[in-house]
């Protein structure tokens, strides 16, 4: 995938290089932003626990009886990857900023134009490659990297608020195509005129969760309702639900005791049957209230794969609550309505989509509803980085 954008908005000046008037205001500011970025990521990736974490597992990694519990040791490793990857891009982000003041400050004692022309394009190359670096440790959190269920609701307001569902629906699906994504739709319950009431969808792929966590939250849809034979604008809401696949070497037991399985007969879009025997499956937690579906196979298929839904959602309930000032968003007891959204989508009486939690905009709603959303996610990772509480109004 190919993403733009970086914390850049985030983060404020320092000085670097003291006593160094010849350097341009340009260079200085460049790497003044580097500057920042690396001390913003090192402590999203918490460095000195991850660095202490890390050099227990490359001791662990030698232990020659690790492989006899093969499921044991792809975990490990897995981990050991994921550390390796988010360490090694800080330290060299840090090694080249401070290659390029070395060369900076020979320049400045030569009086080498040529030099520090060399210095000026080192810094604007490490300045632009700068997104891509943050990405990989943006990426770098426990679940980031496994495969993901999302889960779209339909607010209250009937029609209007099942066909953004939808489209919402629809949107997801088509960034995960665009990027590469395999999709399987697990269960869906169609609306009674239009649209979807909820959908459940499995996303496979690498850091498919660490990309879509950043989507959880109330979306709002300004239009003029295609179903209103005045032609009046409408707003509609409809929430989104991201949890990581749960690894299968990763145990979570589920009493029998505390899941209530019902069987029923599954449904498309508009109430149409999709077979005509009682195979969807429907699971309710009852500790939690937690109910997920699968009515897309077999009944035993979907009751397979409701409870692996089921054991996922445990999983990163449990997540959230170690984590629980960066995940925030994945609350799942938002409630679908004014005032909890994360995104507005204005297509009338103009056209504009604002995410709330970060500012960023698009004036072009077609293409983010057709799964142009990069720019939005990133900047999302960057925000829970940052833990900067911005001040956005949403649009009317």
């Amino acid at each position: 995938m190919h993403f733009t954008g970086s914390i850049r908005g985030l983060i404020s000046s320092t000085n670097l290089f003291t006593g160094t008037d010849f350097m341009r205001a340009e260079m200085q500011h460049l790497a003044d932003e580097i500057t920042q970025a690396i001390s913003l990521l090192r402590r999203h990736l918490d460095w000195e626990v991850a660095s202490k974490r890390l050099a227990e597992l490359n001791i662990a990694a030698e232990d020659p009886d690790l492989w006899s519990d093969a499921g044991k040791a792809q975990l490990l490793m897995k981990e050991r990857q994921q550390l390796e990857t988010g360490i090694s891009s800080i330290n060299s982000l840090e090694t080249e900023l401070v290659d390029a003041k070395d060369l900076i400050e020979l320049a400045e004692m030569e009086e080498d134009e040529g030099v520090l022309a060399e210095a000026e394009s080192e810094l604007r190359k490490l300045h632009a490659d700068l997104g891509k670096r943050q990405v990989q440790t943006l990426l770098s959190g426990e679940a980031d990297a496994s495969d993901t269920y999302f889960e779209v609701h339909a607010g209250a307001g009937g029609t209007e608020s099942n066909d953004w569902a939808n489209m919402l629906l629809r949107m997801y699906i088509r960034w995960a195509e665009r990027n590469g994504y395999k999709v399987e739709v697990q269960s869906t319950t169609g609306g009674d005129e239009a649209g979807i009431k909820n959908a459940t969808v499995l996303v496979k792929g690498l850091n498919a969760y660490g990309w879509l966590k950043t989507e959880s939250g109330v979306h709002r849809l300004v239009r003029i309702s295609p179903f209103d034979s005045n032609a009046r604008r409408h707003t509609s809401f409809s929430s989104v639900q991201v949890y990581p696949v749960v690894d299968d070497n990763i145990e979570i037991i589920v009493p029998d005791n505390e899941i209530r399985i019902d069987t029923y007969r599954s449904s498309g879009a508009g109430g149409q049957h999709v077979n005509t025997t009682d195979s969807a499956v429907r699971i309710t937690h009852m500790p939690t209230g937690i109910v997920v579906t699968s009515s897309e196979k077999s009944q035993h298929q979907n009751r397979a794969n409701a409870m692996k839904a089921l054991k996922s959602r445990l999983y990163e309930m449990e997540m959230q609550k170690r984590n629980e000032a960066t995940q925030a968003a994945h609350d799942n007891k938002t409630d679908i309505g004014w005032g909890h959204q994360i995104r507005s989508y204005v297509l009338q009486p103009y056209q504009l989509v604002k995410d709330l939690r970060t500012g960023v905009e698009s004036t072009n709603p077609s293409a983010v509803l057709d799964g142009d959303l990069n720019e939005f996610m990133e900047q999302a990772l960057a925000h829970q980085v940052s833990g900067e509480d911005k001040q956005v109004e949403d649009v009317e």
